[in-house]
């Protein structure tokens, strides 16, 4: 059953270590890392609510957009703060950083 997920978890590690991942995290990685939904939330509140008053002059169906792509940029930016979160656990792992 858990023969699909062993693929997939090397390919993403791949892609990390082709992007330059075995690199100590910088202070803001390191913050995004604890908070992953703060940098979702982050990201999301204010692209919405910029999209929301550009929309004020026009359609009313807008605001929907605007808060489904605000939603949807949160999520992005909170699952890329949680990969960087298994990151820097594996770093510490692999004895590279020691989380300070």
């Amino acid at each position: 059953m858990a023969n699909w997920r062993r693929p997939l978890k090397d390919a993403f590690w791949a892609l990390d270590q082709a992007l330059g991942g075995l690199r100590r995290p910088t202070r803001i990685q390191r913050l995004v890392a604890r908070h992953p939904i703060g940098a979702g939330l982050s990201i999301a509140v204010p692209v919405t609510l910029f999209l929301l008053m550009l929309s004020r002059d026009e359609e009313p169906d807008d605001p929907l957009f605007a808060v489904l792509f605000g939603l949807a940029m949160g999520i992005v930016f909170g699952l890329t703060a949680a990969s960087e979160r298994l990151r820097q656990r594996r770093l510490k792992r692999l004895g590279i950083w020691d989380g300070s």
